[in-house]
């Protein structure tokens, strides 16, 4: 969580909430500073670390060796003004493990003391393949979706944010027939209705156990 030996912590304010782990700093050689006689190394300040999260199944039991991928759509950018060299992002490809978490590992220029990269997450995105050559695969409930990574190295924060996602439901009964069918439940056979009472109105004290 540290830069170099007596620098200030990396992270003061961290609102990833678990989802960004082991945040370092580092300097890395980006490329060469021509001077008159000599041509200098030039070197830039990158965060690293791990985006992490989890692949379960629809019971909530984890699933392992599912692919999980992030692609960098936008980011902010800065032009060097002695050599037009853009400092990319690069994202690791995470796999899930027995306990169905994955981490993606990533490295992302700071520039102006700052990181703004937005993406977008592929969830197994070679299911249909992988069901083509092996007869089976984890589809996914989600094919993709959005997220922002801001860090601001002056106040020592990171925020990470994540698209709308799919919230799934079934439905669920407590054995006796409902009064009225769920809309998910369509196509069930409904229950068999009570026939009216003589008269054709219904028997209030049916249900009691009372004999008019």
């Amino acid at each position: 969580m540290q830069l170099g030996k007596g620098k200030q912590r990396v992270l003061l304010k961290d609102y990833a909430e678990g989802r960004v782990v082991d945040i370092a700093i580092t300097d890395r050689l980006t490329g060469a500073k021509e001077m008159i006689f000599v041509s200098m190394p030039q070197r830039s300040a990158f965060l690293e670390g791990y985006i992490q999260g989890q692949v379960t199944d629809y019971d909530d039991n984890p699933v392992e060796g599912v692919v999980v991928r992030a692609i960098a759509e936008g980011e902010q950018k800065l032009v060097d003004a002695n050599k037009a060299s853009l400092q990319s992002s690069s994202f690791d490809a995470g796999v899930s493990d027995t306990q169905g978490v994955y981490r993606i590992r990533f490295s992302l220029p700071i520039l102006n003391r700052m990181v703004d990269v937005r993406g977008k997450f592929l969830f197994n995105p070679g299911w249909e393949q992988e069901r083509t050559n092996l007869g089976r695969a984890y589809q996914p409930q989600v094919q993709e979706s959005p997220f922002r990574l801001v860090f601001d190295e002056r106040e020592g924060m990171i925020v990470f944010a994540e698209g709308i996602r799919k919230l799934i439901v079934k439905p669920v009964t407590s054995g006796a027939p409902p009064r009225q069918p769920l809309p998910a439940a369509k196509g069930q056979p409904k229950a068999e209705e009570k026939p009216a009472a003589k008269g054709g109105e219904e028997d209030l004290f049916k249900s009691f156990g009372f004999t008019p």
